[in-house]
């Protein structure tokens, strides 16, 4: 079989018709957040669009697209702040719609974000209804819409552009296109540093795939295969609402897919972004292959397993205000953990397990600034598949009940946040 004679969803009209429900949703969940940010912002004397496309990293990206790398900022305390860090995939993007279109960087931005947030909502519908089934999958796009830092999702940052990529990378190995997963990877490597989760899962995913050809071990699960489902829309069993008191029914593994030859074309593929870019850096700074955490360390960016941020939650419980928050951010952790867990338990994917967990280790473990943590979580949309499977069991009425009441909930957190400390 070859990439072109793998059968699945078409991506036509068929599949957008069945995707609508979550992309519809998701622009209602949205649509609520950024119009509670105008009347917040409104009513405090500042700009919702300013906050959206010209605070923070959005500042970094329009300047990267409109005047190239180079720049830096030196602070009092030594440290270098360079626009190297930011990866270049969507300055890239924001000069070009620029140059085609009468948009400035900053909405260019803000365009690339808004079409990338909706590419990601299909793609994470995509993911979830192939492997739970479709009213999981609005579910999931649902789930995600809700975050309590979804508003990022509209912002002109990279996280929507990353999620976009990833979990269309993610799903073209759920459905054997291996080569499509490659450079969709390589695209999330040429996004932000977390692609290394991307490429990990390709990569994951097709040596297990070799192993299961060769008779080694047989327990790793792609997912379920669509090489006999019906047609998008059609009414069967097999698209029924795949949750049961149990957890989610299991799906018979799908096809390899490929010829190997193009399974290993994939795997190749998958790291180039990231190595291209990494590299580059390296040889642009003078700084060798490991360049680029040189530049990471000028922002006070590393990967410490954790440490700095056990520091940073132990030292909440030194005051008993601040252990409030402290006791929070021990219960948010172990929640995620317990997604995690809750996961592999329910047999996900092995390509989505790998994926989320080097996600949240990346975000955990790193010794970044920790207001940002929960930003760095939302491509971890794996992790959200239990949640959206819990919100799939209640009536369509009670669901969404509990969706209006959230989304409203999340919608005054967002604004807010960007009205006061904001993502960095």
């Amino acid at each position: 079989m070859t990439d072109l004679e793998t059968r699945v969803a078409p991506p036509g009209s068929a599949a957008l018709r069945r995707a609508a429900p979550a992309l519809l949703g998701y622009a209602a969940v949205r649509g609520l957040g950024l119009l509670v940010l105008a009347l917040w912002s409104a009513a405090r004397g500042k700009s919702a669009h300013t906050l959206l496309t010209a605070r923070w990293d959005a500042l970094w990206y329009t300047r990267v697209a409109e005047l190239g790398y180079g720049y830096e900022v030196r602070l009092p305390n030594g440290d270098i702040h360079s626009n190297l860090a930011f990866f270049p995939l969507l300055p890239w993007l924001e000069r070009l719609l620029h140059a085609v279109s009468p948009l400035s960087y900053a909405d260019a931005g803000l365009t690339v974000s808004l079409l990338s947030s909706l590419a990601a909502a299909w793609g994470i519908f995509a993911v979830a209804d192939h492997v739970y089934g479709r009213r999981a999958g609005v579910c999931a796009v649902l789930v995600w819409a809700l975050l309590p830092v979804g508003i990022v999702q509209s912002m002109a940052y990279s996280e929507s552009l990353f999620t976009a990529s990833a979990a269309w990378s993610l799903y073209a190995v759920l459905t054997g296109r291996w080569v499509t997963a490659g450079v969709l990877a390589s695209l999330s490597g040429l996004t932000r540093p977390v692609g290394l989760a991307v490429v990990a899962a390709v990569w994951a995913a097709g040596l297990a795939s070799f192993l299961r050809e060769r008779g080694g071990p047989s327990g790793f699960s792609f997912g379920r295969s669509r090489s006999t489902a019906p047609e998008p829309g059609a009414h069967s069993s097999e698209h029924a609402p795949d949750v049961s008191a149990d957890g989610p029914l299991r799906r018979e593994p799908a096809p390899e897919g490929a010829h190997p030859a193009l399974r290993a074309l994939g795997m190749l593929l998958a790291p180039l972004g990231t190595a291209g870019y990494v590299l580059w850096v390296g040889h642009h700074t003078g700084g060798g292959p490991l360049g680029y955490l040189d530049v990471q360390a000028g922002w006070r960016n590393g990967f410490d397993g954790g440490y700095a941020f056990a520091r940073f939650i132990a030292d909440k419980f030194t005051s008993f205000p601040s252990a409030l928050a402290g006791l929070g951010l021990i219960a948010g952790v172990a929640l995620l953990i317990l997604l995690y867990v809750v996961c592999v338990r329910q047999r996900q994917p092995l390509v989505l397990l790998v994926y989320g967990g080097v996600v949240l280790a990346l975000a955990l473990c790193a010794s970044s600034y920790f207001g940002s943590k929960p930003r760095l979580l939302l491509p971890a949309f794996p992790l959200l598949f239990p949640l959206a499977l819990a919100l799939a069991r209640p009536r369509t009425a009670r669901a969404a009940l509990v969706v209006g009441g959230v989304a409203l909930a999340s919608a005054v957190y967002g604004a807010w946040w960007l009205n006061g400390s904001g993502p960095p």
